[in-house]
């Protein structure tokens, strides 16, 4: 249970900016953040509020593999156009590999082999000269309710407007429906949009494990639903926070989103309901099967 103190300046804040006359503050959130209130109000509590925050599990092999891919792409935009070669995407992924959560050396050695091979063949098909608008951007977007900040993973600058290109390394590859209902991949084209004064409509998931790319073109109507939908959601969790403020662990607002979701969950020794869901995941179950992890488990 939170502790008076900490309860106590927590309500104070929200009071303080509920007094007459004063404007109302603005949620501050990542769609990320977002996701994780609709995923499980429980696992927010514990992941954003609760301090101190109780101790999460250790990182999973995908999770691992993802970083490590991620990471690699974002590097090999610093070095110099004559050595952006596939080669030396693969020699960056060496360098930056995580050992984490996976079943012993043997198969860390051989999901590193994969992604190598995985990324040597993405790049085969990326100009290196053509130099992204940002890598591992910081987009930021605020409305009358919202102050979203998230990261891209590549923004394009193409002769018809902005792109957003976000990477993804599950088993499963996305599809165009997913690129269109992706509500992270909406909000970050439209944070583009306003940041930038050029038109951001464009949303791609490339798929390295399959070389695939699922693609979406917003419309400014589209774009509007999803910022709405982004409001919604900030209206619900701004007040389950208000009450966390005033109730702490006691709140009711923060129920447990019980299913098979709760055998991957990085909280679920701290939540009972999650662990009668089913077994906990071993760290590398994901690699092994196409399967459906929480989105707060991946690099988005």
């Amino acid at each position: 249970m939170s502790s008076p103190t900490t309860r106590e300046s927590t309500r104070e804040a929200f009071v303080q900016t509920e007094l007459a006359g004063m404007p109302r503050r603005l949620f501050r959130a990542s769609p990320s953040r977002l996701l994780a209130w609709v995923d499980c109000p429980r696992r927010y509590r514990m992941q954003y509020l609760d301090r101190p925050a109780p101790a999460a599990r250790s990182q999973r092999a995908h999770t691992s593999v993802g970083v490590a891919v991620h990471n690699a792409l974002r590097d090999w935009w610093d070095l110099a156009p004559g050595e952006r070669t596939p080669q030396a995407g693969a020699e960056l992924v060496r360098t930056s590999w995580i050992e984490t959560g996976f079943r012993d050396v043997a198969q860390s050695l051989e999901w590193r082999t994969r992604a190598q091979d995985q990324v040597t063949a993405y790049l085969h098909d990326v100009d290196p000269g053509e130099q992204p608008l940002g890598i591992e951007r910081t987009v930021s977007l605020k409305t009358s309710v919202l102050a979203l900040q998230g990261r891209v993973d590549r923004l394009d600058d193409r002769p018809d407007g902005l792109a957003v290109v976000d990477y993804k390394t599950s088993r499963v590859a996305p599809t165009d429906d997913d690129a269109r209902t992706s509500l992270p991949l909406a909000l970050y084209a439209a944070a583009a949009w306003k940041m930038f004064r050029r038109r951001c409509v464009r949303v791609e998931l490339h798929h390295l494990p399959s070389g695939s790319v699922a693609v979406h073109e917003h419309t400014g109507d589209s774009l509007k639903r999803k910022i709405d939908e982004a409001e919604s959601i900030a209206r619900d969790a701004r007040r389950a926070e208000q009450d966390y403020a005033e109730f702490g662990t006691d709140s009711g607002r923060f129920p447990a989103s019980v299913g098979p979701l709760c055998q991957w969950c990085d909280f679920r020794a701290h939540c009972p309901a999650g662990q009668a869901a089913g077994p906990e995941k071993s760290g590398w179950a994901a690699l092994e099967a196409p399967v459906a992890v929480p989105r707060g488990d991946l690099r988005d």
